[in-house]
């Protein structure tokens, strides 16, 4: 008789579920040094990675999986820190826009280095080039699947409708 729990999709959520739990621990020892959090680190990351370094605080909320409550705490504290400032939408008096500033541009900036040191060591350098773009590949069409929220507002819309006209797939995040 088989064992149920051998199951290769058994094995596949618990190798990620380790992979990220021993990438976190080493991310955040990390942040820490920076004085972020690993949420803070993630919202900074989104704003900069977005045109005009600015996301909706709805997108925001839709793109790290957040309650709308849980973004506006962490926007709070950023903008505390001088890290993000927020911004009407001169389209819509309900929504505001969470922009990352310059002194969080340089927050990332410092950041980053180490972060990447990080990824490299112990993420994509235990990759050759083609399992990590296989690996990326499964990963966007899990996330995608799971989580279709995850790049709102992230791209310029008239960029991506010319992109589109010319007939180029969407920017992949």
């Amino acid at each position: 008789m088989d064992n149920v729990f051998d199951d290769p999709r058994i094995t596949a959520v618990g190798l990620l579920y380790e992979a990220h739990a021993g990438l976190s621990a080493r991310f955040a020892a990390q942040f820490e040094e920076h004085g972020l959090s690993a949420v803070e680190f993630e919202v900074l990351t989104r704003l900069a990675r977005s045109p005009g370094n600015q996301l909706r605080m709805t997108d925001l909320s839709a793109q790290t999986s957040l309650s709308t409550s849980g973004v506006t705490r962490v926007v709070d504290r950023l903008e505390r820190d001088g890290l993000v400032t927020r911004q009407a939408c001169p389209s819509d008096r309900r929504s505001s826009y969470a922009v990352v500033t310059s002194a969080g541009l340089q927050r990332l900036d410092e950041t980053l280095p180490g972060h990447l040191r990080i990824i490299e060591q112990w993420f994509t350098g235990q990759l050759d080039p083609d399992a990590l773009r296989a690996l990326l590949d499964g990963l966007r069409r899990v996330r995608d699947a799971v989580h279709p929220c995850a790049t709102a507002g992230s791209t310029d819309p008239t960029i991506q409708d010319e992109a589109t006209a010319n007939g180029a797939a969407p920017a992949q995040r």
